[in-house]
């Protein structure tokens, strides 16, 4: 899997994501034009589609009636000392997701919880939550 970034006017990005074009851009508030998706919204959005489409396939697997998903994210950073349950210390910034999570269709209260839990446990989820190395090699 390989997608390609390049600068286009301004803070526009193209990103070419296998066979699909995708235009990211900042708000006008922080300099861009606001012509796509910001880099978290990006982000979100990755993380949003991973959690729904890991819960339809286990839904699938298992026959249970999930007819929707709906995963609301919103990203914040605040101060580790405001975090009760973080392991970073002091005044360095955390990020926080939050997620909202809800299922439509006949489902127990049990079969919820279970869905919540799997929700948690899509790729990226998993990619954002262990540790990760990003090595850049100038070409």
């Amino acid at each position: 899997m390989t997608v390609t970034a390049r600068s286009l006017k301004n803070l526009q990005v193209q990103i070419q994501a296998n066979n699909h074009a995708i235009l990211a851009d900042e708000p006008l508030h922080d300099g861009g034009e606001d012509q796509g998706p910001s880099p978290y919204d990006l982000l979100l959005s990755s993380l949003a589609a991973c959690k729904v489409m890991t819960v339809h396939l286990y839904a699938r697997r298992k026959q249970w009636p999930v007819e929707t998903v709906t995963i609301s994210l919103n990203h914040r950073k605040i101060s580790a000392d405001e975090c009760d349950d973080c392991e970073t210390q002091g005044k360095a910034k955390v990020d926080i997701i939050d997620c909202e999570i809800s299922f439509e269709g006949d489902l127990d209260e049990t079969q919820i919880a279970r869905l919540a839990e799997i929700a948690d446990r899509c790729p990226v989820h998993r990619t954002l939550t262990s540790e990760t190395k990003i090595r850049t090699t100038v070409i």
